[in-house]
């Protein structure tokens, strides 16, 4: 294994337009570990999925038929162009910050910070969310935790040990990560394979006793949040070992793993139980366990949702801090942002301040928590897709190790047909989410001012301003 490469990509000084190809610098010994293909499949199906918990409510929104063509369509709706988007980019320009180098090199520093701040918002925001749904499920077991002071305290410990956890290292993580992803679908394959023989393929269009009732709204919420964050592990991308070869690999080799894990145990449960609308809400398939083997596959259904809960926490930490590390190396953030363990290599004050911001909004609800996260990422998707464009006309002689084999119409219809669904996820929020997502924006842009006075009273050390082609500020 060659040596240590930084994670900060662009070294512009000696620019060629007609190349801009990143250049890496050798800041640390070889004794850490790169993150190899395996890890990586798991902590992007972490970002994404993590397992079918969740899906059940798309049934109880629109039945199973519609349910079903939706984890079926929506990947290519969805999921397949974020995906080949961020394998393009993710191969072009690797480097920790991922989405952030993007549109910082497509459109400057402003929207890079802009990037930043919608991106980090909502992954700490989301991160919030795994300690509240982790205490929901031990509530079960455990009733005292389902309020008061050990629900605080459960929320608190849980979230102080898991970030520990990823202090230790991304390739530590990793490893953890495909484990709990192994343990946590081992319930659904019996669960399906139990499950084979009672399928009757007449109740996947089954209207039960009443008819289906149509929540559309509560459908495409559900199908957005279970299929959403693939180019979440681009901020790791100065972690893994060969990412120009890595990349498109490990993202293909998630998506099959996302899709099957959806599936599979959807058609399963309906098709082997006539369809009890009511009954299809988060946490059904454990009561399906029941029914279709015993007790005992439930409890380990549950105990995999847990151990789910743990895998995506720290997907989305390891995200969000590398993000935080990415942004320090472009200038959008102090130099100090950066810092790493010296017995890590992690990028603590990036795990640090992840934390503390998650612990800060728990309060939340769970439903306020993802429609939060659902517009602000919708504000960094758009902003994605636009420097994605911008950056295949603008760099056309780049060496793209993986290129999107489409020309430039075949590429903007493939970025039009999800903003359009983006758009649709805006348009539908609450004014509490409109309130809150527009007063987070504000403050994105008030960082951004804050970093350029910091930067001209010299308040803190910056590294130089990269990854643009421009080389400037805006004006």
């Amino acid at each position: 294994m060659g040596a240590y490469q930084s994670s900060a990509p662009f070294m512009y000084g000696e620019e060629d337009e007609e190349n801009q190809t990143p250049k890496s610098e050798e800041v640390c010994p070889e004794k850490f570990e790169k993150l190899s293909m395996l890890p990586l499949i798991f902590l992007i199906y972490f970002e994404v999925a993590g397992g079918p918990y969740g899906e059940e409510s798309a049934v109880g929104a629109v039945g199973p038929l519609f349910a079903i063509l939706g984890f079926v369509i929506f990947p290519f709706i969805w999921s397949i162009p974020e995906a080949l988007v961020t394998a393009e980019l993710a191969t072009t320009f690797p480097g920790n910050g991922g989405f952030v180098i993007w549109a910082n090199m497509a459109f400057g520093p402003f929207w890079g910070s802009m990037m930043g701040s919608w991106k980090l918002l909502s992954g700490v925001i989301n991160l919030a969310s795994y300690p509240v749904l982790c205490c929901d499920y031990l509530k079960l077991a455990f009733p005292s935790f389902a309020s008061g002071v050990p629900r605080y305290f459960a929320m608190l410990f849980s979230t102080m040990v898991l970030s520990f956890l990823n202090y230790t290292g991304l390739t530590v993580v990793g490893y953890i990560s495909v484990a709990l992803g192994f343990i946590s679908l081992c319930p659904f394959i019996i669960m399906t394979l139990i499950a084979i023989p009672k399928i009757d393929p007449r109740r996947w269009i089954a209207l039960g006793e009443h008819g289906v009732q149509k929540d559309w709204t509560m459908l495409f919420n559900t199908l957005f949040w279970n299929l959403n964050f693939w180019d979440n592990a681009s901020t790791l991308a100065g972690e893994v070992d060969h990412p120009q070869q890595t990349y498109p690999k490990a993202l293909l080799s998630a998506g099959i793993l996302t899709s099957l894990g959806y599936l599979v145990p959807l058609l399963a449960a309906t098709g082997a139980t006539p369809l009890d609308q009511a009954k299809w809400v988060d946490g059904y398939f454990a009561d399906f366990a029941v029914i279709i083997a015993g007790t005992w596959l439930k409890y380990w259904i549950e105990i995999g949702a847990v151990l789910s809960i743990i895998g995506l926490y720290e997907a989305q930490l390891s995200s969000c801090a590398y993000q935080v590390h990415g942004m320090a190396d472009i200038g959008a953030l102090p130099k100090s942002f950066g810092a790493r363990s010296k017995l890590f290599n992690t990028p603590w004050v990036g795990i640090l301040l992840s934390t503390l911001t998650a612990l800060a909004v728990s309060y939340m609800t769970f439903s306020d928590i993802i429609a939060s996260v659902n517009f602000l990422y919708s504000l960094g998707m758009l902003l994605e897709f636009a420097s994605f464009i911008w950056l295949r006309r603008k760099t056309p002689k780049a060496v793209r190790p993986y290129k999107i084999p489409l020309s430039m119409p075949g590429l903007v219809v493939m970025c039009i047909i999800p903003s359009a669904f983006l758009i649709y996820v805006m348009t539908v929020a609450s004014k509490n989410v409109y309130l809150a997502s527009g007063l987070l924006t504000v403050l994105g842009v008030v960082l951004y001012f804050l970093m350029k006075l910091c930067k001209f009273k010299m308040w803190f050390e910056f590294e130089s301003s990269s990854g643009s082609s421009h080389n400037s500020e805006d004006n």
